[in-house]
């Protein structure tokens, strides 16, 4: 069994305060409208239980037929700062990484900075970790949609 590590750190600057931008993390009526399961994904289930101890968890199987288990367990949570969390990423029920995540909302101006970092094991060449690094920049992406859309409604 082989095994890489990879460590990235991604921000991103939002309009939002950073109560606004925490929430999106928080609230699971938030959270699943920009990272729960795919549109198009069947067998699909998503629940957060965000608190010290508590767990997210997200499953569902591709239209490929793959099946895509995200687990995590959240360590440390600072309202409106910090959230330091590790996840699990299982594909077809066979383990492909570990990862420790912290995520920071700091003021920023008039907005907000988030920092995204993550260090991660990856398991016998079954994911690149540069591909996560990317995934995960586009999921970025998809909550500063989100958030924006937030502001306009």
């Amino acid at each position: 069994m082989s095994i890489r590590q990879h460590d990235f750190t991604i921000e991103r600057r939002f309009r939002q305060t950073p109560a606004q931008a925490f929430r999106a993390f928080a609230d699971p009526e938030l959270k699943q409208r920009w990272f729960g399961v795919p549109d198009g994904w069947t067998d699909a289930h998503w629940e957060l239980d965000f608190r010290v101890g508590g767990s997210e968890v997200s499953v569902g199987r591709d239209p490929r037929g793959t099946l895509h288990e995200f687990r995590s367990r959240y360590h440390d949570i600072v309202d409106g700062e910090r959230i330091v969390f590790a996840y699990d990423l299982l594909l077809d029920g066979r383990l492909i990484s570990v990862s420790l995540t912290t995520v920071e909302v700091r003021p920023d101006g008039d907005g907000t900075r988030l920092v995204f970092t993550e260090h991660g094991a990856f398991f016998d060449d079954l994911e690149d970790p540069a591909e996560r690094e990317h995934g995960t920049g586009l999921l970025l992406d998809g909550l500063a949609a989100f958030l924006g859309e937030q502001v306009a409604a």
